[in-house]
């Protein structure tokens, strides 16, 4: 049994999806299973990672586990998971736990491997998904607003990302760690550029001032990750990032590209072309 955390995200859903398409048994936890919208073959317990108490039905007879980063309350949850026998851990963390002193997902690697258990972690660049926030943006008037439009990032597809946990879940590999990027080095402002191509409307990215952007930042990190974040943003203005073969190497075909990508949430920004 292989119990999918985080299954209705981004992720977790392509996980779950794969997992079920190699035929194996598959478990996730959820708040309200009622509201999960998760094939009918899984089987949803109601759970949550933040209360550890409620994940002793959850994890009985799970074998692995895929692992998402729920920051200040993953101890627990190790700990079930280790009293539940679970004998391998794949944990979904960031590129950014390698330049980012104190950046959250430290933590909860920190957790996982001094758990015992056997484990895999992940650490993929930027979500191309992050890039559907700009939706209402873009709605308005084309214009996306941030900061160092012309820094490089080498976002990744969260298909791939799935393709790896699952790859890690399947053919287990303790103490593996996985830094994995997309196929192509574009900046923000390549990106707008591309997704109003794609969209046939125009649109570009405006420069807001640092600290607006840091502001925001601030509600989700501390202020000694976000200054470091925005340094390592700063630094790669102008620069042709590295793209890693990492999709490649562990599932066997190339990574999306980032038009692949748009093609795949066409249903999520064609709206834009009625506003």
């Amino acid at each position: 049994m292989i119990l999918v955390t985080g299954a209705s995200g981004n992720v977790g859903r392509n996980i779950v999806d794969e997992l079920l398409a190699a035929g194996e048994r598959v478990r996730a936890i959820a708040r309200d299973p009622q509201k999960c919208n998760l094939p009918g073959e899984v089987e949803v317990v109601a759970a949550d990672l933040s209360r550890p108490e409620t994940l002793q039905r959850a994890l009985r007879g799970v074998e692995r586990l895929y692992l998402w980063p729920a920051f200040g309350e993953l101890q627990g949850a190790v700990d079930a998971a280790v009293r539940a026998g679970v004998q391998h851990v794949v944990l979904l963390s960031s590129e950014a736990v390698t330049y980012a002193a104190g950046e959250p997902h430290i933590a909860c690697e920190k957790a996982v491997a001094e758990s015992g258990m056997s484990w895999t972690f992940l650490r993929p660049s930027a979500f191309m998904s992050n890039d559907l926030l700009w939706i209402p943006q873009i709605a308005k008037d084309g214009v996306v607003h941030g900061v160092y439009g012309s820094a490089s990032m080498i976002p990744i597809h969260e298909r791939d990302i799935a393709a790896v946990a699952v790859k890690s879940l399947l053919s287990v590999t303790s103490g593996a760690i996985h830094s994995i990027t997309g196929p192509q080095s574009l900046s923000q402002a390549e990106r707008v550029r591309m997704l109003g191509e794609a969209l046939g409307i125009e649109t570009r990215f405006e420069e807001v001032p640092r600290e607006r952007v840091r502001a925001q930042m601030l509600l989700y990190l501390s202020e000694s990750v976000a200054d470091q974040v925005l340094a390592v943003r700063a630094s790669m203005r102008g620069v042709v990032g590295e793209a890693l073969p990492t999709v490649e190497i562990v599932t066997g075909r190339p990574p999306y590209t980032y038009a692949e990508w748009i093609a795949h949430h066409e249903a999520e920004f064609r709206p834009v072309l009625q506003l």
